[in-house]
């Protein structure tokens, strides 16, 4: 991220985040499916047979990676799951995996060999993010099914990285529960949320960790990439029921052959994060000023553009490289566009209501 939201851990917790935390609120939609990208193909269903889970289980497990990354600011960590692409390395993961990583280690199940990743590129809108693994070659890569064919009732297979513990892939069987659905998945740890639109319901058992991992269909073949989970207690029967969710895999490998080509957009950034430097509060305004005069901050980090333009704890931020900012999503907005080594403006008022504003030549910052 080129912010950073104050939220240190709690008190006698360990600095660790495995995957965001999810409130899902979902509805229905048009089913999405985008073409799948032209670095990859899909395989066809109708000559395969059907497999059972332990089948499923060795023809996919080798093309499973482990993703922790270190978020450094926020002095923690998160664990979650990857695909791989290609046989040098290219790993299809989520975001949210990734976002606020200072850096990533990738352990490929297939070779046991862990690797650190770079990321080429992610889609902070739909969720996506390609990672590159330094030095890795001669990798087993995922087969490709069709979401386009998938159907309401068919057999799937959740495989990840459940709870963060590493190892032999966790497994979660399931059915098709609903197909073009649309979630906001919020992640507490960060304080964000999102919105996707077009993706795969399933009742498989999917756990904090999985994200990023594949969901594959009766042959074996991944037809979504696992991004968020919520569960629900019945107090009449004591049961529990779990609701996950799947970016359709075609979309995913769209948005990854925007990424691999280089393509940036108003959604997919290319390369390196552009940082600011700057801490914000979780309270807007400050002084009796709305929220509308500007965007708060907590503190800035030493030795950040920020720091070095003499931005401080307590002062709010009108504008960003000449675009009024009222939220940390209007902060996160404003520089999306720009790299590190990008010379852009801030401007600002401190406590006091004086006015100030300067050039400042943004760094490389965390991921996503």
């Amino acid at each position: 991220m080129s912010v950073i939201f104050n939220q240190p851990p709690a008190a006698g917790q360990p600095p660790r985040r495995w995957r965001r935390a999810l409130a899902i609120a979902t509805g229905s939609a048009v089913a999405a499916s985008a073409a799948v990208g032209i670095a990859w193909t899909a395989a066809g269903a109708s000559t395969q047979r059907v497999l059972t889970t332990s089948e499923i289980t060795a023809r996919t497990n080798p093309a499973v990676v482990d993703v922790v990354s270190t978020l450094g600011y926020q002095h923690a960590s998160a664990a979650g799951t990857g695909v791989v692409l290609t046989s040098n390395g290219e790993v299809l993961t989520n975001n949210h995996v990734v976002d606020g990583a200072t850096s990533i280690k990738v352990t490929d199940v297939g070779n046991g060999r862990t690797y650190r990743a770079m990321v080429v590129g992610y889609d902070r809108k739909d969720d996506i993010a390609v990672l590159r693994l330094r030095g890795a070659s001669g990798l087993t890569t995922a087969t490709i099914g069709d979401s386009s064919a998938v159907r309401t009732g068919e057999k799937v297979v959740g495989i990840g990285n459940a709870g963060g513990r590493g190892g032999r892939p966790s497994v979660a069987t399931g059915k098709v529960t609903g197909l073009g659905q649309t979630i906001t998945a919020s992640d507490q740890a960060a304080g964000t949320s999102e919105q996707l639109t077009g993706v795969i319901r399933t009742n498989a058992g999917i756990e904090a960790g999985d994200s990023g991992g594949p969901l594959v269909n009766s042959y074996g073949q991944v037809i979504g990439i696992d991004t968020a989970a919520s569960s629900s207690f019945h107090v009449q029967s004591g049961t529990s029921q779990t609701q996950s969710f799947a970016i359709p895999v075609s979309k995913a490998l769209s948005v990854a052959s925007e990424i691999e080509a280089s393509k940036s957009s108003a959604t997919v950034h290319i390369g390196a994060t552009a940082f600011l430097g700057v801490e914000l509060s979780p309270s807007p305004g400050f002084q009796g000023r709305p929220a509308s005069a500007g965007v708060t901050l907590a503190g800035v980090v030493p030795g950040s553009p920020a720091a070095s333009a003499g931005l401080a704890a307590g002062d709010q931020i009108a504008s960003v490289g000449g675009r009024p900012v009222a939220s940390s999503s209007d902060i996160q907005s404003a520089l999306e566009a720009h790299h590190p080594g990008d010379a852009i403006s801030i401007s600002w008022l401190d406590p006091s209501g004086q006015s100030h504003t300067a050039s400042v030549v943004l760094a490389t910052g965390p991921a996503g």
